[in-house]
């Protein structure tokens, strides 16, 4: 990378930030440090690396939520996802890296605005396998082209009103999963180079210290006082973003 002397401490210092805040919340590990990331790396680099980065931290999400994984549930959201992942992939190889900054930023503000206020919307308790295959295919798309495996899910699962633990185990398995199916086709591309997988290596330290910090310190502070710190966090990093 040239100007690593200025990029390095910059990647480490996102990696760190987006590793403890999702200690803290289970997960916009790839929001916070893609709102850095992307002003030193390429749209490629980084989606590739919060794909990585985010098999790690998820995957050992997953297997602490195992006994409580409805696959059946989850097969509509993984047959969209499977067809998004491709399509994301596809745009991502030749995606202007502005407008990619653009998108994720308005992404960051909308979401963090979201969940601020957390509309009191109420889907429908059943609804057809259809919608929530075009809601697979959507998140698929996003998290192929961008990294961010688990946004569309997730606020899906937040407008049904879902419970808390039912909602943590569908959103993160289908971001995991999104996650290996964007790597395996990343893999395929070509875009996991030498200088990736080099940056992937020294911001491992980084990553298993933020996530310690952030579940070292999830049970000590007040949970609103984490929200806060959170959502300010990510609508700062949009705002950064787009201006």
């Amino acid at each position: 990378m040239d100007g690593i002397a200025v990029e390095l401490p910059i990647f480490l210092l996102a990696t760190f930030a987006g590793a403890f805040v999702a200690g803290l919340s289970g997960f916009a590990f790839g929001l916070v440090a893609a709102s850095l990331w992307l002003y030193v790396l390429t749209p490629l680099q980084s989606a590739s690396l919060i794909v990585g980065f985010g098999l790690l931290v998820q995957g050992y999400s997953v297997w602490k939520l195992r006994a409580a994984i409805d696959w059946r549930r989850l097969l509509p959201f993984l047959l969209g996802g499977a067809a998004g992942v491709p399509v994301g992939v596809s745009f991502l190889t030749w995606a202007d890296p502005k407008s990619v900054r653009i998108a994720v930023g308005a992404i960051l503000i909308a979401y963090s605005l979201y969940a601020s206020f957390r509309p009191q919307l109420n889907v429908a308790t059943v609804v057809p396998p259809a919608a929530e295959t075009t809601v697979g295919f959507l998140n698929g798309l996003l998290g192929g082209l961008t990294g961010l495996a688990g946004i569309v899910i997730t606020i899906w699962c937040n407008l049904r009103g879902l419970p808390k633990d039912i909602q943590r185990a569908t959103f993160q398995p289908v971001a995991v999963a999104v996650f290996a199916m964007a790597a395996l086709l990343l893999g395929t591309t070509g875009a996991l180079t030498l200088d990736t997988a080099r940056l992937f290596a020294l911001g491992l330290p980084f990553l298993f210290a933020g996530t310690w910090l952030g579940l070292k310190l999830f049970g000590r502070i007040d949970e609103t006082t984490f929200r806060r710190i959170v959502l300010v966090l990510l609508f700062v990093s949009g705002v950064a973003l787009l201006f």
